[in-house]
């Protein structure tokens, strides 16, 4: 029988507050330039109309104002805002700072450049989503 793989293998990010804002995506490890950061992470997206969101209350609508992807006048989210993987919280970089990442087409999380152990993950929205 084989050993079991433990909870933290695979895993090169974690959760940590930001000095961007709020809560931000940190290395774990050494990240190498090429890198699919969420490789294991396969849960598709949702897709949810303007006009749906718009009809929401303040708090519900506050979900998909903080972390929906916004393309093509729809929604992208995960099936259930309660199934938010760590890829959902990735913040900008600062001012006058480049990201680290970059989104493809198929929304996978790729590392731009080598990307030190403890060093925040970023992205440019506007690189995948429509400007808000």
């Amino acid at each position: 029988m084989g050993l079991k793989q433990l909870p933290h293998e695979q895993v090169m990010v974690r959760l940590a507050p930001s000095p961007i804002s709020g809560i931000g995506v940190f290395s774990a490890q050494h990240i190498g330039e090429g890198t699919n950061i969420f490789a294991n992470d396969m849960r598709a997206i949702r897709w949810i109309s303007e006009k749906d969101v718009a009809a929401l209350s303040g708090p519900q609508r506050a979900l998909y104002d903080d972390f929906a992807i916004r393309r093509d006048g729809e929604y992208g989210c995960p099936e259930n805002f309660n199934l938010l993987t760590v890829g959902w919280y990735l913040n900008e970089p600062a001012a006058g700072q480049s990201p680290n990442v970059h989104m493809t087409e198929d929304y996978q999380i790729i590392a731009s450049r080598d990307i030190a152990t403890g060093e925040e993950i970023t992205v440019r929205y506007s690189t995948f989503s429509d400007s808000v």
